[in-house]
């Protein structure tokens, strides 16, 4: 019966998540809510389907586990460091401001101060997932703005990082003497100094040679296998002999590996679970919420929503401006961070089970994400507006921007990090075979940067040791890619004729730079229109370029006139792709180019 209860709550839980998550996806908003919904409409407040709270929580368990492993593996001391002048103070003074309103909201309805704190805590943090969602859509991902919300993003995660891991050493229901508390805090500090200490020091010596070791075995399940079994190993010994959270156990074991040769292949290919059980983790949040708690709390989930809505980003907006960030920024950033996230409901759930929270916290949390989620990326189309009504009004910009304004450019670079300019002409080559090392030789002798996408661990090295910019990775992720640099890349070229899923390589580049021109190689003719259909520039085929090779060596040795040679060429090539095909393929691209140019 128990196997059964596991089936059917494993089955309808994603099912209603896949059904509400793409309902809302369709609706412009972001899955997640979608996810939440799911789990309201699984749960015992709702007729129906009634999934088994126990088993859904458990999966939730190991949900967190992946994605806290997902964290880690994302984690770029770099990105922070781009812009450490305005995220961190930034994301520090927002959180305390935001913690602060947070409180008072909980202290007003009777809460302890440790409930309270923690409740502020909670809802200080956004959605990783929902901003750079909502950036992507807007194009400003990859622009000031998105550099500066990436990285207070990145922050929020490490300061949630740890209060999950100091969040055990509070007292359970919030009473302690004042001399309790500073003694399981500083047993705390002691555990996660000597987990880190394992971890990064023991751990970044063994786990990037198991996983090299795997590697060379060339198995995609075993290396999935190694990946999962260290994440999960890592995760319950920080547990079991620490003391302390899995959550940060996984979080460490992320950043190992992230900081190996194996991050981008971990990353897309070995963790195929990880999104599925996180879905799994929303949905047991949702199935706690009962739609009653909003007639019966209304004021406490209004209070806490105004809190996310205009607290955080009237706190974002202030310390942004105060640290120098130009005011289109500012407002931007502030406006994207209009809703509660991840680590939002990892930190209500713990503070629950640990009795600091009570139960109209987890109630409160969810009910705010469902309505602060989908208002998120129609406030953010109010940066615009917002901007052109406070620069038409010079009192109020120089009251908000003060002197920093004269200092720092509103369209250039973002302080304490690199200038942000067009990128230069670069390449990307996926596959390093004879034809990549030519490519890659020639790249490098006209100017060109180019990045070399390969499977092969022993020519990964070999490259980085020389210095060239490597990824080892599968092309046919979306993640490998954009790693690469086929965002901002103009050219990417499948220089294999043996390479998996050229059609779905090209297809994601589309996705990620529409303008790229895409080379592409392929053994047959047959397999040269796939390719073209597929959205490829140009395709060139083994067959038909051995045709024209054989056929100018053998006109050459019997005589032939230079002009012979060009117009029995043409004849064959007409022949191979039909006549005047090619030539008018090339002109409509021409024009296009032409066009785009003007």
């Amino acid at each position: 019966m128990h196997d059964v209860d596991l089936i059917a709550t494993l089955t309808g839980s994603l099912f209603a998540a896949l059904t509400l998550g793409y309902g809302c996806h369709r609706l412009g908003t972001s899955p997640l809510l979608g996810y939440l919904l799911a789990g309201v409409a699984v749960g015992p407040n709702t007729p129906g389907f009634v999934a088994n709270r126990e088993l859904a929580n458990q999966l939730a368990d190991l949900g967190v586990v992946l994605l806290m492993f997902g964290v880690g593996l994302r984690f770029r001391i770099d990105e922070l460091l781009a812009v450490r002048r305005i995220a961190i103070p930034g994301a520090l003074v927002q959180g305390a401001a935001s913690t602060g309103l947070g409180a008072l909201a909980g202290l007003a309805f009777g809460w302890s101060w440790w409930a309270a704190v923690v409740h502020g805590l909670a809802i200080s943090i956004a959605s990783t997932v929902v901003v750079t969602r909502v950036l992507a859509d807007s194009n400003d991902l990859h622009t000031p703005v998105g550099t500066v919300a990436i990285g207070w993003l990145v922050v929020q995660d490490l300061l949630a990082v740890l209060v999950l891991v100091l969040l055990p050493a509070l007292p359970a229901g919030g009473a302690s003497t004042a001399g309790h508390f500073p003694a399981l805090l500083g047993l705390a500090i002691l555990k996660i100094a000597a987990l880190v200490v394992a971890v990064i020091l023991l751990g970044g010596r063994i786990i990037p040679w198991l996983l090299r070791r795997v590697a060379e075995t060339r198995s995609r399940e075993l290396f999935t296998l190694t990946i999962l079994v260290v994440a999960l190993g890592i995760a319950v010994g920080s547990a079991r002999l620490f003391g302390v959270s899995m959550a940060l156990g996984a979080f460490l074991a992320g950043t190992v590996v992230g900081r190996s040769d194996f991050s981008v292949r971990a990353a897309t290919e070995a963790l195929p679970m990880r999104d599925a059980f996180a879905v799994l983790f929303f949905v047991a949040v949702g199935m706690l919420f009962d739609p009653r708690f909003l007639l019966q709390r209304p004021w406490l989930v209004a209070s806490t929503l105004a809190v996310v809505l205009l607290g955080t980003p009237l706190a974002t907006l202030a310390i942004a401006l105060a640290v120098g960030c130009p005011l289109r920024i500012g407002i931007a950033v502030a406006l994207s961070l209009t809703q509660v996230g991840e680590f939002t409901f990892i930190l209500s759930s713990l503070g629950q089970q640990l009795r600091i929270l009570p139960d109209a916290a987890t109630q409160t949390v969810v009910a705010v994400a469902m309505m602060s989620i989908p208002l998120s990326p129609l406030l953010y189309r109010l940066r615009d507006p917002a901007t052109r009504f406070v620069e038409r009004r010079p009192a109020l910009t120089r009251w908000l921007t003060g002197p920093m304004r004269a200092s720092v450019p509103d369209a250039g670079a973002v302080p304490g990090g690199p200038e942000l300019l067009v990128p230069s002409h670069r390449a990307v080559i996926v596959g390093y075979g004879p034809v990549g090392r030519t490519l890659f030789r020639l790249l490098c002798e006209n100017g060109i940067e180019p990045t070399i996408i390969e499977m092969n661990l022993e020519t990964v090295t070999a490259l980085r040791a020389l210095g060239a910019r490597t990824v080892y990775g599968d092309a046919s992720h979306l993640q490998t890619l954009d790693e690469a640099g086929v965002r901002s890349a103009s050219t990417l070229i499948l220089s294999a004729s043996a390479i998996r899923h050229s059609e779905e390589i090209i297809r994601l580049a589309r996705e990620l730079n529409p303008g790229v021109m895409v080379v592409a190689r392929a053994a047959y003719l047959k397999e040269r229109a796939v390719l073209r259909a597929a959205g490829a520039d140009r395709a060139f085929a083994g067959e038909a370029e051995i045709a024209l090779a054989m056929t100018e060596f053998i006109l050459g040795k019997l005589g032939a006139t230079p002009e012979q040679i060009d117009r029995e060429r043409e004849r064959v090539r007409a022949d191979l792709f039909g006549a005047g095909k090619e030539k008018d393929e090339d002109k409509g691209k021409e024009k296009e180019d032409g066009a785009g140019r003007m």
